[in-house]
This record gives structure tokens, sequence and C-alpha cells, in this order.
């Protein structure tokens, strides 16, 4: 019998090529099954009803001309009229028969599923799978509905009339009315897959690519407590890993980025009342917790490479993939439960970067995740009930607890969209990527805190978090051809603090990451001092117990969360350039600034001139730190030896004295950080580096130049006081003397010599200097990189005349 003439199909008769037939969802659950499922990757098994069948249901009761009768004179922007038409579509379908040969074939094909599971009524997933899925417009597929736990012929009949009606939801005939898709041109498929106990266990979402910033290098996994409809909803914060692609096909464990979500909610089967699932609250201690291991992490993400890798060969071209996953509570494996391609960030064109600045700064009013890397503004429209999104103006940011397919109507005419839950992968983070308006997820109280009708500004440029400001703030936005910028022979390279922005970062020309510091990462994911944690139990500071105490939740090893979350900052850095050198100098707080760090004060001193006191290489191998200075030096090894990142050169800030650098050498090498495994530069920023450069450089395999610091030393000027603030000034003759020298001793020795102050981001004709004396590395702060650049080429452009 012809394929297109039958009702069920198999998912191992089925293949990508079958979108026609079964829709997008069901031929990738077919494609896989076929092919994927002898590579090791679990995928529960299931029928589908094709389009036949549902084009046999609606002949069957002559529905067509009903339905057409219906939405004549439809107006999609009236909201009632939309509501109205759609409801007596939808009852007319659920109202209609099933004919007996497509019902006995579905009865036929659950009892035999049911079988292979060994059960006589077994639970299954019926999910809708339309056959114009695969048109690049991912919003589409999250129009039909899903029904889950459904158990016994009955339930089965009628989910699937259920899912054939889901094909007229007020948003799907919205959507195609305004795409101008002919509402019969397209049919519905729908899948009845075998149901995986994830409410006994754990359930997300994954992406084989960044998708805030579409760096292909990374997958990106989510998960949630229980079944995975919340995560996908975005009723919940999930907790989020990164894991570095090209060093897990090497074997090596590189989840280079981990944070906890609130998972506040689980989905579980009903067992109860008359539905077949409800959300039960997860207890606080839960909450705290992964609720995924790190070995499951690096499982689902080897599978999202092989399912990557094969419909990109399949494709011909790089495919990255939107996956679900389940993990079954009662046999505690992992399986996937769908895959379709990512289509936001795969569109993108590399070659034209749009960067957006904030001019002005206001108050903040709500912070959350940020997705995208875009700022708007608008008037806060708070809406709270999908019911009353008439009353939505085109132009106003949507304020909502949460958003779902039902919403889209209104996302599509927001300026921008601010929700109190949600993580980045789900509803709200999907349809504003697609329609590329900045939103902000998770933010759990921007409906109180955000009046309405209030003029608001929502920041998404600054990395992983996006804030909510007072006010409509000026902000300026650029695009820049990639194409057309000039790559200079001196390297051009970039200063970066948050880990977060990295992977964004890494899209700018650069020959990688001339100084990574690493106080950003200690202030914002670490928190606590060092010693702090080194000393937990004997901590007096009882108010800053309690909150190491909250922070480091699940670390019996206090001193271990230093490490992990140091070498995850630093990992995340080091992944978005690999395979360029990334330069990490190590800690450089001053003691008022480590005093400030979460049980600071019961470890440091009190300096009438912390800037020129116990500051860099003097503290790492003082006694009273060299064990807070060992767990940096654990994270540098986790980065080599667990993530595989060869990439990093070490940098070693306010070495005073070649003595000096002879002693963290060895403190390093105690630690196991050597010169075998690691190139260990120094800051040149005081005078006696340049004075001993050739001593100096005798010891270490390069300099970086720090012109603040150097600056300051060389004028003798407090760069924090304003009273002098008029004679600081990098531009000095004294300095570049100073700066000439170095590069020319550095060059003569054949090391490394480039510079990583704030000069040469301020003043082009500083710039223009440092090429003039042969400086072999730029690195430059990100918003003045692009301009610097051509800067830099059209110097050495003139210096060949």
């Amino acid at each position: 019998m012809d394929r297109d003439k039958l009702l069920v199909l198999w998912f191992n008769q089925l293949g990508i090529e079958d979108v026609p037939l079964v829709g997008g969802k069901n031929a990738s659950l077919g494609e896989m099954y076929q092919n994927l499922v002898k590579k090791g990757v679990r995928i529960p098994n299931g029928f589908a009803l094709t389009a036949e069948s549902y084009r046999h249901f609606l002949n069957h009761n002559q529905l067509p001309d009903k339905i057409k009768k219906i939405l004549q004179g439809l107006n999609t922007s009236n909201m009632k009229n939309l509501a109205d038409r759609g409801h007596k579509v939808r009852e007319l379908i659920k109202s209609a028969e099933f004919p007996k040969d497509l019902e006995q074939e579905i009865i036929n094909s659950y009892k035999k599923l049911s079988k292979q599971y060994g059960d006589t009524y077994t639970d299954v997933a019926v999910r809708s799978s339309a056959t114009a899925e695969d048109l690049p417009d991912a919003s589409f597929a999250g129009q039909q509905e899903t029904y889950l736990n459904v158990k016994g012929e009955s339930m089965i009949i009628d989910a699937c009339k259920k899912c054939f009606a889901s094909l007229f939801t007020n948003r799907a005939i919205s959507y195609r009315q305004d795409k101008g898709f002919d509402h019969f041109s397209i049919a519905l498929s729908i899948g009845v897959q075998k149901m995986v106990r994830s409410d006994l266990a754990t359930s997300g979402v994954m992406f084989s690519i960044d998708t805030e910033t579409g760096f292909k290098d990374a997958v990106l996994v989510t998960a949630v407590y229980g079944l995975g409809e919340n995560i996908v909803q975005g009723a919940v914060n999930p907790d989020e890993f990164y894991v570095f692609k090209p060093m897990l096909k090497k074997g090596y464990k590189p989840i280079i980025s981990r944070k906890v979500g609130t998972k506040q909610m689980r989905m579980i089967y009903d067992t109860q009342g008359n539905k077949a699932v409800k959300n039960i609250t997860v207890p606080e201690e839960e909450r705290k917790q992964f609720c995924v291991t790190d070995a499951e992490v690096l499982q689902l993400a080897k599978w999202a490479v092989i399912i990557e890798d094969h419909y990109s060969h399949k494709a011909g071209k790089f495919k990255p993939m939107d996956m679900e996953w389940a993990k079954d509570g009662k046999t505690g494996k992992l399986f996937i439960v769908q895959a379709r391609p990512e289509t936001v960030q795969s569109r993108k064109d590399i070659t034209k970067l749009t960067t957006y600045v904030l001019k002005q700064q206001g108050k903040t009013l709500a912070i959350g995740r940020s997705v995208g890397s875009k700022i708007g503004a608008g008037t806060a429209n708070i809406i709270r009930s999908v019911k009353d999104i008439g009353k939505f103006r085109k132009g106003d940011v949507l304020v909502t607890e949460m958003t779902d397919p039902d919403w889209e109507p209104i996302m599509k005419i927001a300026s921008a969209i601010v929700t109190n839950r949600g993580g980045r992968t789900c509803h709200a983070a999907i349809i504003s990527r697609e329609l590329g308006i900045p939103c902000v997820v998770g933010t759990t109280d921007a409906t109180e805190k955000i009046k309405q009708g209030q003029k608001i500004t929502i920041d998404c440029s600054s990395g992983d978090e996006g804030k909510v400001y007072e006010g409509i703030l000026k902000y300026e936005e650029k695009t820049h051809d990639m194409a057309k910028l000039q790559k200079p022979s001196t390297h051009v390279m970039i200063n970066v603090g948050d880990p977060s922005q990295a992977f964004e970062l890494s899209f700018l020309p650069t020959d990688g990451v001339g100084l990574a510091r690493e106080e950003f990462i200690i202030n914002t994911s670490i928190i606590a001092h060092p010693l702090a944690l080194l000393n937990f139990d004997k901590l007096k500071d009882k108010e800053a117990k309690q909150k190491i105490a909250e922070l480091t939740y699940g670390y019996k090893n206090k001193g271990q969360f230093f490490v992990d979350k140091l070498a995850e900052g630093i990992g995340m850095i080091a992944s978005a350039f690999y395979p360029k050198p990334v330069i990490v100098r190590l800690s450089d707080f001053k003691t008022n600034e480590y005093a400030n760090l979460l049980g600071g004060r019961e470890f440091e001193p009190k300096e009438d001139n912390p800037m020129i006191g116990w500051r860099g290489a003097s503290r790492y191998y003082d006694p009273k730190y060299k064990n807070a200075f060992a767990l940096e030096c654990k994270a540098f090894l986790k980065v080599k030896k667990d993530f595989g990142l060869d990439n990093i050169v070490i940098m070693i800030p306010v070495c005073r004295t070649i003595e000096e650098g002879k002693k963290v050498l060895a403190v390093m090498k105690k630690n196991k950080l050597t010169k075998k495994d690691f190139k260990i530069y120094a800051m040149c920023e005081i005078p006696s580096n340049v004075i001993l450069a050739e001593e100096f450089l005798n010891i270490f395999d390069g300099f970086s130049i720090g012109s603040n610091d150097l600056t300051q030393m060389t004028l003798g000027v407090d760069r924090d006081s304003e009273l002098v603030s008029h004679v600081y000034d990098e531009r000095n003759e004294a300095v570049k003397t100073m700066i000439k020298h170095v590069i020319t001793v550095a060059n003569k020795k054949g090391k490394y010599i480039g510079i990583c102050g704030q000069a040469p981001s301020d003043y082009p004709e500083f710039a223009e200097f440092l090429v003039e004396s042969g400086i072999q590395s730029i690195s430059l702060n990100p918003d003045t990189l692009l301009k610097t650049t051509i800067v830099i080429a059209n110097k050495e452009k003139q210096m060949k005349k």
C-alpha cells in the first residue's frame, strides 16, 4: 500500500524526509530511532498518526466546509472575534466521531506498544506534530497541544481528538492567518510515545548551541524536577549547565558553567484526581541542590553532539538542535524524547555585529536572566492573565508571571518582555529570541516592583544578568560589518571581566584575551573570602558564616566551592576564545577590597595605602595567605586537567622584585603549576619591572604592560585621588620612555610583550605610539576594540610607506 495513504506509521518506519506525512516532531523521532539508538542514544518507542489520519477524520465528518464558514470574516486583531471563532471550530472537531477504521488502527497500535513495554495499558505522551513545522519559524512548533500520562483506549482516542482540535487554537489560527498560510494546507500528525517516568525524577531541554549568542561550541543543558512541561512553559527556573563540545569529544569533563535554579514546582502523575498530571511544591532543601549529576549532564551533552552531528551530516551543513530529555525515576535511565532544529541563532549573519551600549543609569526595578543582548524601552503593561491580553497595546513592554503560546498574539507587538518565572529555554525566552526583542526572565517579583503604565528600560546588553530600569534611558545601537574590517599584524586582543559575556565577545575579531580578571569571578560568583571558606568552622562573624553556608550549600569542603566557581569562570572565557590564548591574571585585590568579601575582615590587615601595600605577588608566598593562593592554583589545574583547556596563560600581578618572582614560581610549582604546563607572564606595572626587565624576563615567559599602575608608580600619583588627577596621564613622556624601553628589551630577548592597560583603549594616539614602538599585542576594552583596530591597521599601513 502507498505510504501516503497509511493511517499509522511506527518510529522505525519514519525518517526526516517524512515531514509531509507526520510533521517535524514525529519525522525527527523516527530519524533518531532508526539511526541513533544503535549509537547509544536512548529514545522511547512509539507510533505516529499520519496527516492522512487527520484528513480522513475531517472528511469523514465533512468538517472542512463547516470550519471555513466559521472562519469567514475572521479578524485576528480583535481578540474576542478570534476567541469566539476558535472556540466554535474546536468544539466542532471535539464533538465529531472517529472513523471506525482509524479508531481500530490506533487501538491496535497502542496494544502493540503496551505489550512491548510489558503492560496491558502503558502510559504514553500524545503530542501534536504539524506538517509545516519544518518551516524556519520555531513558534509554529509550540502551537499545538501535548497530553501526558495518557492510559487506556478511551483516553488515547480522547487525547487524539483534542490534538486534532488544537490545530485550531486561537494562537494557531492567528499565526497562520498573519503568515498567509491556508488553514487546510497544514495537516496534523499525532505522536504516541511511551512515557518516561520523569515525574519520579527529572527532565529538561538542551540546545547544541548557545541560545543567547549563537556560540556553536557549547551545549546548554537545563533541568527541573518532574515532567518537562514546567520547563517548556517557563513555570519554573531550571538548573543550567554549559558543556564545551570540542573537549567533550576528546574525553574530558568540561562542564564550564553550573547554575542552580529555584525549581519551585514538580509536575507529577495525578493518581487521585481527575487530571492526568498536577504540580506539587518542591521542598526548600531540594531546590538548593542540582537536580542532575555531573555525569548525567555529560551524558546528555554527548547525545546532543551525536544528534547534532547526525543532522549536520544529513543536511550537509551545520545544524544545531533543540532537544527535550527525560530521566526515568524507576530505571534511572536518561532518554531523548524530542529533537528539532534550532531556528534562531543558526540563521544569524555572523559577518554583521550589532552592539548595544546603555548611555545612562537609572534606578534598578528588577533583575533576572537576560535573553539576547539588546536594549529596549517602553511603557510597562502588567498582564496577569491571558484573558486580559486584549488590554495590551502595540509597543508596550509586557510584564507578566509567565507566558505560553496563548500569549503570542500580544508578544509579537511588544517592545520587550519581562517575566517573574522561567529560565532561558522557557516559552517567553524562545519567542522573544525569534521576534528579536529584549527579554528578562525569572525576575521573581517584576509584577510587584514595576508599576502599571511606568516608563521602563530593559537592558540585556551586559551578559547573563538582565535588568529593568526606571525611566526611558538613552542607549546606542551600532552595526559593524566584520567582513570589511582590516586585520593588522599587531595582535589585537580583548580584556574580559564577566565570563557570562565571553561567548558574545568571542564574535569580535580578536587574537584572544589579553587580560581575564579573576576579581570579577570572585566578586560575583564566589563572594566569600578564600580564607573564610578554608576556616569556615572557626569564623567569628555569625552573619557572614550564615551567608557563606547558604552560598556553599551542598559543599562539605568550602574551599572546593572556591576552586569550582573560579575554574568555571576561567573555563567559560577560555572556551569562548579557544584555541586562541587567554591570559588570566591571578587575583589582584587590595586589602580593603579583600576585606569587603564575606568573612574577609577577620583575615585582612588595615593599611593606610592599600594601593602600594599587600597585593599581588607579595600575598601568594606569604604564610598568612598561601593556603588561599593554593585554591587558585587548584582552579587552574581543574581547567587544564578536567576541562582539557590548554590555551591559558597565567599572569602574576604586582611582582616587585626578582626574588619575589622566584618565590611565587616556587609556590606555584609546589601546587603543581609548572612552566611545562602553562606559560607564565608577569605584569609590567612597576618601574622596577622596567629597570630590571632583562632579569625579570629571564624567569618569566613574557610581560603584559599595566599602563594604569605603571603611570601611577612612575609619576608618584595616587590614581584614586581627585586632587592630583590632573597630573595622572599615561601619555606623559616619562611613562612612554618606560614603555618603549621594556618593549625593546622583550623583543630583543624573543619574549612576549603586550599591553592590557587602559591607555590604548582611551587614546588612539597612544595605540599608534605602541605600534611604532614594536609592541606585539594590544589588549583593548570591548567597547573600543573595533575603532582602535582600525587605528592600529591604519598606523601599520602608514609605517610601510
